[in-house]
């Protein structure tokens, strides 16, 4: 049976507020959360980047009051739990909190399933563990939490034991796409699979020295270390790489028949999900962005739906000067002259590029415009790019009915992933 899926909950811990209210009422005021970091035993004077979209003040207990067995998780782990906690509540679901984490009432725990994007996993643990190997330790010393709580697999693990769910549980690390093909997949996975209800969305923390340097030899990232606040400028001209954030965005689907049945809050459906690969460079997109283009169409296929349909799109937008240009050139191919008329905006000009994460984030941001019929401004726009000539709504929110909408993310290695929501039509 091919089931209709929607989604119950949603759950935000971002730079600019923790829950999907706080966060939405930010994004519509264009607050950016980038700022300064430091890092501590670390000159920073090697660092041409010293700016990040961090989560200030975030304490787990606070989400898990008095639970055990999480003094080893990492902060990706922690986050992706305590978003998890948000966007359960936030569909309906009572908890019940017990010293190992947290139990789902009312639904059997092999109905429910997690599968999780992020780029990096606990990198903190793992950064930590080296630092202590090499310096301090050394192997007759080396924690035996240090390595099954680094894994990259450990979030979907953390999270699934957290709340006693046994379905289908893994992560997704392809970079910046990952919380974009964990939803993808829980979508398809729910469609024809035996769970009635998938935890997915994304979470990463990789704000670290090691990470920071990585991107920086790179060459991707923003250098305006004096302007924090003004750093990330997706479509803008004057863009000079992206800025890295940290957070989680999970989100909740459901069967259709099964959240109707428990008298669930329904926000939107989730209708067609493309994804494929450049195959061309493992930094740099494909120059025509060919293989984007078709896993835009894949998506829109499998809703059934027209260019005309398609009421707003919630970017990639990474503030770099490939990806932004490449993007507008895959819609304009996509939607023809009728991209002219689409609003396009970035959340990564507010909270930075959430790596793993940033479908999970930017999932919610889109579904929020379903729900209220406004779109969230791109920031920073101030000086056009004759190769980025949308309508980015530049600065101010803007309010107009939103019915459906497309979210596009990519990936290094090229890894493309494409998904459409539209209001729930019963």
């Amino acid at each position: 049976m091919n089931h209709r899926i929607v989604i119950t909950g949603m759950g935000a811990i971002t730079p600019i507020g923790t829950g999907k209210e706080v966060f939405w009422r930010n994004l519509l005021a264009g607050v950016s959360g980038v700022r300064r970091v430091h890092f501590s035993d670390v000159d920073m004077a090697q660092y041409k980047t010293r700016i990040a979209a961090t989560v200030d003040n975030f304490t787990f207990s606070d989400f898990l009051p008095g639970a055990k067995k999480t003094k080893y998780l990492g902060r990706t782990s922690q986050m992706a739990i305590a978003a998890a906690k948000l966007a359960l509540e936030d569909a309906g679901f009572a908890l019940t909190f017990e010293k190992r984490g947290a139990e789902i009432k009312g639904v059997d725990p092999f109905d429910i399933g997690v599968i999780l994007g992020t780029a990096s996993g606990n990198e903190d643990i793992f950064e930590t563990g080296l630092k202590e190997f090499f310096e301090d330790r050394g192997p007759k010393r080396t924690s035996p939490h240090a390595l099954p709580y680094q894994l990259i697999s450990s979030v979907a693990a953390a999270l699934s034991i957290t709340f006693s769910c046994r379905g289908t549980s893994y992560v997704i690390p392809t970079a910046c796409s990952s919380a974009a093909q964990a939803i993808g997949n829980s979508f398809r996975h729910l469609k024809n699979g035996p769970e009635q209800v998938m935890i997915t969305g994304g979470a990463d923390c990789a704000i670290t020295p090691v990470i920071v340097a990585g991107f920086q030899a790179t060459r991707a990232m923003s250098t305006r270390s004096d302007e924090p606040e003004k750093a990330s400028r997706p479509f803008d001209r004057m863009r000079d790489g992206f800025v890295m954030g940290e957070g989680a965005g999970i989100i909740i689907l459901e069967k259709l028949e099964h959240a109707l049945k428990r008298n669930a809050p329904i926000y939107a459906e989730l209708i067609g999900f493309g994804m494929n690969c450049d195959a061309y460079h493992i930094t740099i997109p494909e120059p025509e962005g060919r293989s984007f283009v078709r896993a835009i169409r894949m998506a829109m296929a499998e809703a059934r739906i027209r260019p005309e349909n398609v009421d707003y799109i919630n970017a990639h937008g990474t503030s770099t000067k490939l990806n932004d240009a490449i993007e507008t050139r895959a819609i304009k191919t996509v939607f023809g002259k009728r991209a002219y008329d689409i609003p396009v905006s970035s959340t990564k000009s507010m909270i930075g590029h959430l790596l793993g994460a940033a479908m999970g984030v930017e999932m919610i941001a889109t579904v929020m415009s379903l729900r209220d019929d406004k779109i969230h401004p791109t920031i920073n726009y101030e000086f056009p790019d004759p190769d980025c000539d949308l309508d980015y709504v530049p600065n101010q929110m803007r309010e107009m009915p939103v019915n459906l909408a497309v979210s596009n993310s990519l990936g290094f290695g090229g890894f493309n992933a494409v998904l459409i929501v539209r209001k729930f039509q019963g």
